[in-house]
């Protein structure tokens, strides 16, 4: 059988007397222990005392926790173990709903392929405006007169480039047609 825990004890006399202490200075609210404001208080200040009192109160505490954990972790390991890991395990209780619904790595990764499966390419069309080229920045798919798709930076003039715009035609002084 192992022993109590030191919080589940009903009475201890050593933290009576701390708080009894503290209760008869009087104080209120005083600065941690070896803090800066600590520190800058008088040495006949109230609250210096406080500040001692809370701080050997609270080591005294720890002491005795761990004490109580060590001799545990010799005689019931699994009573140990259930002690130290209760406040993850209570917090992992709260956030697990939302970590089921997250996707795992494995379902990231399929939709990731599948979606990189159905690309298509990118391509012009006579009713719509140029488009923007994928992994070329500033460049664009346009639709030359022709029917052919043709990729040029965005900056130039919409206009075809001369060797596929349709001809021009030019009459000469006779009246006749030329190209």
């Amino acid at each position: 059988m192992s022993p109590a825990s030191p919080e589940a004890v009903a009475h201890d006399a050593v933290a009576l007397w701390a708080s009894a202490q503290v209760t008869a200075l009087g104080t209120g609210d005083a600065p941690a222990y070896g803090s800066r404001a600590w520190s800058a208080l008088p040495a006949t200040d109230a609250r210096r005392t406080v500040a001692i009192l809370t701080a050997a109160e609270q080591w005294r505490r720890h002491t005795v926790r761990e004490t109580w954990l060590d001799h545990l972790a010799d005689t019931d390991p699994h009573e140990w173990f259930r002690i130290v890991t209760a406040e993850a395990n209570a917090y992992a209780r709260t956030i697990a709903g939302g970590l089921a619904r997250r996707p795992t790595v494995a379902e990231l990764d399929a939709r990731r392929r599948a979606s990189t499966a159905r690309a298509r390419p990118v391509t012009a069309t006579p009713t719509w405006p140029p488009v923007a080229i994928p992994g070329r920045p500033g460049w664009v798919r346009t639709l030359t007169p022709d029917g052919r798709q043709l990729d040029r930076p965005r900056n130039h003039p919409q206009e075809s480039p001369r060797d596929l715009a349709p001809p021009r035609y030019t009459r000469t002084a006779r009246g006749a047609a030329t190209a």
